[in-house]
């Protein structure tokens, strides 16, 4: 930060690149300073927001600033970013490339905070935009990404801005290394997917090499599935998830539900009954995100389910719908069952919780057109059911 306060320089025209670059005067800085401070509402937005806070006047100039943005600055003292603009006091890299300083180089019309200030004082409205800012702080550039948004108020017959930033930095990095994992993980499995099915078409005859090849390409397009549909989770945009609806028997997704839950280790010490589904039953419907669904209702249930218990897996037929029903003996409390489904909600202690059955009910109501509910209670126990609609089958079991 230069110690020569900008608010000093003479008024008067300079060139610019985005915004005006003009300041007002020292005399009227000054007075808006002091109206700011004496403002109540102003006083009270200073000392309770929580978050980053500062007041600017039509240039763009500090007038107040609240303690939180005073320690991202690293700065005790308030009067010393007063009259600053936002990115002189943030020391941006660019603030001080041209004689106008914040807002007027090359580099601003791309700048968020600089958009979300000028956007806002011309159309008079709130404005909230993503700033990338580099700063400099004791000879070392270090990254920020702020989300910015700037509201237009009335002080004292002036027109000033409230500039609200919250620090994303670390949201926005893990956003876009998770963004590409996915990116370079489906690339790997596209190319996996590739060689496995030249494995299997160069393979001649049946046996056990045959059998594997097969197995392995059927793996990894379950894999590619499972890969996009946690994408989209992650995204919480379904609206991109390509679902691969097909007939399925529901005696081979049941098969394969058993298979994936024996291994799991919540199943350690507990019994998982799987009745025999209604023959010839089938289902059209995307396998991975059901029995995706499924297999967390049934890890739900292990986990609820004492040493040496047992949890039940069944299917019902109802009003032209499949119900995969789990059931354990456990009840859950009325004041968490009414929460049960809510995002980020959850019972177990840490962060990264409150997903399992948010998602089980979006990817069985969004992805499979079908219906998640429960039902518990001390005498019954719990049973979450996910409902799909049914090909149909008859008594005889014909698919």
């Amino acid at each position: 930060m230069s110690p020569e306060h900008p608010a000093g320089a003479a008024p008067g025209p300079a060139p610019t690149h985005y915004a005006p670059a003009e300041r007002a005067s020292p005399e009227t800085l000054a007075r808006q300073v002091v109206t700011a401070s004496h403002n109540a509402v102003i006083d009270a937005l200073i000392s309770t927001v929580h978050g980053l806070l500062a007041v600017l006047n039509e240039q763009r100039q500090v007038l107040a600033i609240n303690e939180q943005m005073l320690r991202l600055i690293g700065v005790d003292d308030p009067a010393r970013v007063l009259g600053l603009r936002v990115g002189e006091a943030l020391q941006c890299i660019h603030a001080g490339t041209t004689p106008g300083g914040c807002g007027t180089t090359e580099y601003c019309s791309t700048c968020g905070a600089a958009v979300a200030q000028v956007t806002s004082l011309l159309e008079n409205r709130p404005v909230e935009t993503l700033c990338a800012l580099t700063a400099q702080r004791a000879g070392v550039e270090t990254s920020f990404c702020l989300r910015v948004r700037a509201t237009p108020f009335e002080l004292g017959g002036w027109r000033v801005l409230l500039i609200f930033l919250q620090d994303v930095t670390d949201w926005q990095q893990r956003a876009a290394l998770e963004r590409a994992f996915f990116h370079d993980l489906r690339n790997t499995l596209t190319a996996l997917h590739g060689t496995n099915e030249l494995l299997r078409r160069s393979v001649e005859g049946g046996g056990e090499v045959a059998e594997l090849a097969a197995d392995a390409v059927r793996l990894c397009r379950r894999l590619a599935s499972e890969v996009d549909l946690q994408r989209c989770l992650s995204e919480a945009n379904m609206s991109s998830y390509a679902a691969a609806h097909a007939r399925h028997a529901v005696e081979d997704l049941l098969g394969e539900l058993r298979t994936i839950s024996l291994h799991h280790p919540a199943a350690h010490g507990r019994t998982i009954e799987i009745l025999p589904a209604p023959a010839g039953l089938r289902v059209t419907t995307d396998d991975t995100v059901l029995l995706r669904v499924v297999c967390n209702m049934v890890v739900n249930a292990l986990e609820a389910t004492p040493a040496g218990g047992v949890i039940r897996v069944w299917v019902e037929i109802h009003h032209g719908h499949v119900a995969f029903c789990v059931w354990n003996c456990g009840e859950i409390p009325a004041s968490v069952a009414r929460r049960v489904f809510q995002r980020n909600f959850s019972t177990k202690e840490g962060t990264g919780r409150g997903m399992g059955t948010y998602a089980m009910k979006l990817l069985g109501e969004q992805c499979l057109k079908g219906s998640v509910e429960f039902t518990t209670g001390s005498a019954s126990g719990t049973c979450f059911r996910l409902a799909v609609p049914a090909d149909g089958h008859d008594a005889a079991g014909t698919p």
